[in-house]
């Protein structure tokens, strides 16, 4: 398997590029919170970018069967919950921390799926870059917010192995657009009751809109061309960046600064998950599945 460095510049542009655009469709989302709320924007970017995913795949959901519907439905729940979580967590937090905090769930299950001692060493490393980034017992950061960003982290968890299961058993975007639409479901009452009226707005649509394509649909197929020309290991590093990058949206975006300790803390986070995807063992030693999207 190629190692990051030897990625192609194409493809590592790509997936940067839509690193980037996911972080701009959370600042963008956070600018809104206080016409639709955290749970409105939420509903919103499932609901359109699951009317993406459905008018491109176009499922089939005649002749699947109900243990295959079973790993969907829990697929779509982790999704919906997930994102509803972490847009409450930067309702509460810097974007920058919270997408920090929200890594750890996969970092670690990447440490434990490594069943290598020195993963562990990857495990300690980002534990001492999350006391930093709370300076020590998280007395300057939102404990509820913080809450939110370790729900959203093992929900994370969940959305992995329930992704990795459903592309095994569903062909192509199938299951991730019936997902979708579960998910959008499920943050529907809680979109509604917290935005109102204010979801029919067409300024609020569009953002919307705008979220959702940010966000979902434009990463997602970026990713997926990336994904065509580079290794999985190449692409789980570079994704393993992604605090960093909304650290940057963060502050260009929403004026958001984080101080010196807590950008040591991300440091260490970042390199953490750098050193346990390098850690985990190669494709001849275990059943290469999907690689997940990360959709928060």
């Amino acid at each position: 398997m190629r190692p990051a460095s030897t990625a192609p510049l194409g493809a590592v542009g790509l997936v940067v590029l839509g690193l980037v655009t996911q972080d701009i469709g959370a600042s963008v989302a956070v600018l809104v919170f206080d016409e639709v709320g955290p749970a409105g924007m939420v509903f919103l970017r499932l609901l359109f970018s699951a009317g993406v995913l459905l008018a491109i795949a176009r499922p089939k959901l005649r002749g699947i069967p109900r243990r295959s519907w079973i790993v969907v439905v829990l697929f779509g729940f982790s999704l919906g919950l997930m994102n509803l979580l972490f847009y409450q967590a930067i309702d509460r937090l810097d974007l920058g921390v919270t997408v920090t905090l929200e890594v750890i769930g996969p970092l670690i299950l990447s440490v434990v799926l490594a069943r290598r001692a020195v993963a562990w060493l990857w495990a300690v490393l980002a534990f001492g870059g999350v006391l930093l980034l709370g300076h020590g017992g998280f007395a300057e950061l939102d404990p509820v917010g913080v809450l939110f960003a370790a729900g959203a982290s093992a929900m994370w968890v969940a959305y992995i192995l329930a992704s990795r299961k459903t592309g095994s058993i569903l062909p192509g975007l199938d299951g991730l657009a019936i997902a979708m639409a579960i998910g959008a479901v499920i943050a529907a009452p809680f979109g509604i009751a917290q935005a109102g009226s204010a979801l029919l707005s067409p300024q609020i649509l569009l953002i919307g809109l705008a979220v959702a394509l940010l966000s979902s649909t434009i990463p997602y197929a970026l990713e997926l061309i990336a994904l065509r020309r580079m290794a999985a290991e190449a692409f789980a590093v570079l994704v393993s960046a992604s605090p960093a990058i909304a650290v940057g949206a963060g502050f260009f975006i929403l004026g958001q600064e984080i101080g010196v300790v807590q950008a040591i803390g991300i440091v260490l986070v970042i390199v953490a998950s750098i050193g346990a995807v390098r850690a985990s063992p190669p494709p001849r030693e275990r059943p290469q599945e999907p690689l997940a999207e990360p959709v928060a």
